[in-house]
């Protein structure tokens, strides 16, 4: 990566970085915090996470379409970025649940808008062969937000303040300060119009559309993390360990998420995505097993690698899919599907653990990724047959 595509994707990376400080300090206290202060039962946050996971998915295919047709990405990564800034510390103010639904709504409009647009203007900058190294320092860098939130927010209460409202007001520091860097240190790339056609109107591949069918059916294994924290504690992790659990998880797929992105670069990506899915197979197999506290840490770190070896490589390999006017719809369509495909894999899961016990449902979780494997394999040699 030259000096240039380089200073950029770090600059993205610490955007990112600070949002994801911004989010988690938050995110981990938005339980406690629904259901000591505001009084809300389990079925109040499921319906606050379960509206903020399908705004997101669905307001990605909009923002491609429109990265793509409008030709600037930047201004939409902005907006997005600026909207979540604005509106999560209002958390501070709620005084009923639904105030929380409405304010996660809006945050997750803002993630919505700003992540395929984002994923483009990598993909925009960066040299193909070394894209998954690229998308692997910025998610490196979300991730390691991911493990510095909770820790602050942990500081905070400890030893500044006692007050969750206000552990959520500094939370607008670092998401300000995050949007204000994306606005002075990263340019904006403008992709040219095919002559014959306009980028919005271009109908993308049916084998970007198999892979999308392919990840789809991995996503069915793979349900919300909040049933690993679950796992854990029956495992015999205490409580106080759970938010240190977490940030350690965060920490280790930030340590490897830039060399996961640089495998994928060097060996392609498919083969970096299958490695990272049998891993994860294995890692469900060891979570269906998992007797002790010790056990369960360990699982985690292993879990983590499954993020650092895939989350380069599929967005580096969906750049590889799609003509450059036409990359804005296509990660809109990826993290849409993801996220559509997420909903019905965490109620199928949910219903798996109480019918089968947590050892049935972690057992077929790691089935149904041995399985996307093969999918992903059968793919790619359909793939090489047809060039």
């Amino acid at each position: 990566m030259s000096k240039k595509p380089r200073a950029i994707v770090l600059t993205l990376g610490c955007v990112s970085f600070l949002t994801d400080v911004a989010s988690d300090m938050i995110y981990p206290l938005l339980p406690a915090f629904l259901a000591g202060v505001l009084g809300a039962g389990p079925a109040a946050l499921g319906v606050v996470e379960g509206v903020a996971q399908a705004t997101a998915s669905l307001t990605q295919i909009v923002s491609g379409w429109w990265a793509d047709r409008a030709r600037r990405r930047k201004p939409l990564v902005v907006a997005g970025y600026t909207l979540a800034a604005i509106v999560r510390p209002l958390v501070s103010l709620a005084t009923h649940w639904t105030q929380v639904v409405a304010i996660r709504f809006a945050d997750r409009i803002g993630k919505g808008i700003r992540t395929a647009p984002r994923d483009a203007l990598i993909a925009d900058l960066v040299p193909a062969a070394e894209r998954a190294r690229a998308f692997g320092v910025q998610r490196a860098m979300d991730n390691a937000g991911a493990f510095v939130g909770p820790l602050l927010a942990a500081f905070l209460l400890r030893f500044v303040t006692g007050e969750v409202r206000t552990v959520f007001l500094i939370a607008a520091i670092p998401g300000f300060l995050g949007v204000a860097l994306l606005v002075a240190g990263v340019p904006d790339a403008r992709v040219e119009p095919r002559p014959a056609a306009r980028a919005a109107a271009l109908p993308l591949s049916g084998r970007f559309y198999a892979l999308l069918a392919v990840f789809m059916v991995f996503t069915l294994a793979n349900s919300t993390d909040a049933f690993l924290l679950l796992r854990a504690r029956d495992c015999g992790v205490p409580v106080w360990h759970i938010p240190l659990l977490w940030a350690f998880f965060h920490a280790v797929k930030a340590v490897f998420g830039i060399p996961g992105g640089a495998l994928a670069d060097r060996v392609g990506r498919v083969p970096a995505i299958v490695l990272g899915w049998g891993i994860y197979a294995v890692s469900y197999l060891g979570f269906a097993y998992a007797v002790n506290a010790g056990t369960m840490w360990a699982l985690f770190a292993l879990y983590a690698l499954y993020y650092a070896l895939t989350e380069g490589a599929e967005r580096a390999l969906v750049a590889d899919l799609v003509p450059a006017d036409a990359r804005g719809r296509a990660y809109g369509f990826f993290h849409a599907s993801l996220g559509v495909a997420a909903l019905p894999a965490s109620i199928l899961f949910g219903l798996w653990w109480k019918y089968l016990g947590a050892r049935g449902a972690f057992l077929i979780g790691s089935g149904l990724a041995l399985t996307a494997m093969l999918a992903l394999l059968a793919w790619r040699v359909t793939q090489q047959r047809t060039r």
